[in-house]
């Protein structure tokens, strides 16, 4: 990883997943932000400009360790998702402290105005805390939208309970665009308020002039996931799955429709799924269809479902995989959802030979229930009551 120290903070270009050293004095001071684009030290939002008149530069800032509002980037098609900042009830959708999401408003509908609106869109810098005292990593210069997304799933007000009380916030998608190296030069244009084109990076340039995004795309050259990367990172997710262990751990076959919800929650396009009755080692399987296009002109896909609901110490292998793969028949997919990890063996084979099985572990579960409102254990085994209460 690529650091620039604070001291050259000021005179530095900005490069993509590179680590911009903060301060070590232990006070706001450190924040690396303020020296390195003229903005305030303080909020996930951060601009140069006037919220009321024109924006010049925007810069958004995440924990990305919110488990209730689960900001996340996707490498892999470059897609970033940012959530606003109303987050506690009490307060109308726009009626925020910084104006957040009053500035997410504003440069949406301007990015939907064609040529002369994303003209009066700013660029948008988003940086990601790496952990350590203040210091920053940026993720890349964004726009707002995805290629891939209908205008209407852009930026969503979805709506949040917290402490009984009903309240709405902003879910938004950008597209971090292919832009490896921001220059200083242009940078300082913008903190000097005239943007000059001259030292924009060609990517932005494009989107202004034409609305293309030309998104910034990494492929995964690691085929299959380790153990790490398939369980939970943090104390709270642990404690999530083993709220959905708790809940099924005198019936485990009653999983299975735990697991429908949840591959929908990860599919949502899914149109059918219906749980079959218990096979004699106690499983239970699931056969659905999804949906490929829309209109007159989908396709309906079958797949099959396989859960496991296993404790950390026990992974998914070979066995349990081959018996998945063995139901699947021509032009089906399957899909193994599953409280655990699949090892390294049974991941390896279905990679290598190219087998069609979608893997939802255990981390996958946790990133699904909190993009979906159910951020704590205490949230999700009330769900798990309401939704799949225990046979008596």
């Amino acid at each position: 990883m690529k650091t620039v120290p604070f001291d050259q903070a000021a005179s530095s270009d900005l490069y993509v997943d590179a680590l911009y050293e903060g301060g070590r004095r232990g006070n706001m001071g450190d924040d690396p932000l303020p020296r390195l684009l003229r903005v305030d030290n303080l909020g996930g939002f951060r601009y140069r400009g006037k919220v009321a008149g024109r924006l010049h530069m925007l810069v958004l800032t995440s924990s990305m360790a919110d488990p209730d509002w689960p900001d996340a980037i996707d490498r892999e098609t470059g897609v970033f998702t940012y959530y606003g900042d109303n987050k506690k009830p009490g307060r109308e959708l726009h009626d925020t402290g910084r104006d957040g999401n009053l500035i997410l408003q504003k440069i949406f509908d301007a990015a939907r105005r064609g040529a002369d609106g994303r003209r009066d869109v700013p660029p948008i810098f988003i940086f990601a805390n790496s952990g350590t005292w203040r210091d920053m990593i940026f993720l890349g210069l964004a726009v707002p939208g995805a290629s891939d997304l209908d205008s209407s799933e852009e930026l969503v007000a979805i709506w949040r309970t917290a402490g009984g009380q009903r309240f709405q916030n902003y879910r938004a998608r950008f597209t971090v665009l292919d832009a490896p190296v921001v220059s200083r030069a242009w940078i300082d244009s913008l903190i000097a308020g005239n943007g000059n084109e001259l030292n924009a990076p060609e990517a932005w340039l494009t989107w202004v002039r034409t609305g293309r995004r030309r998104a910034l795309m990494s492929t995964r050259s690691l085929e299959y996931r380790s153990k790490v990367e398939q369980l939970p990172a943090d104390k709270e997710g642990e404690a999530i799955v083993q709220a959905i262990r708790d809940q099924f751990k005198d019936s485990p076959h009653a999983f299975e429709h735990c697991a429908a919800v949840i591959a929908k929650l990860m599919m949502p396009d899914i149109v059918t799924l219906d749980v079959t009755r218990p096979s004699r080692d106690g499983g239970r399987d699931g056969v659905g269809q999804l949906r490929v296009g829309a209109g007159p002109s989908g396709i309906l896909v079958d797949f099959a479902l396989e859960a496991k609901c296993y404790s950390a110490s026990n992974s998914v292998g070979v066995r349990e995989m081959s018996r998945l793969i063995s139901r699947l028949r021509h032009r089906q997919f399957g899909v193994l959802v599953t409280t655990s990890w699949v090892d390294l063996q049974a991941y390896k084979e279905i990679k290598e030979d190219e087998h069609p099985i979608v893997v939802v572990s255990a981390a996958d579960i946790v990133d699904l229930l909190r993009r979906n409102g159910k951020g704590s254990a205490a949230i999700v085994a009330t769900w798990l009551v309401e939704e799949f209460p225990r046979a008596t």
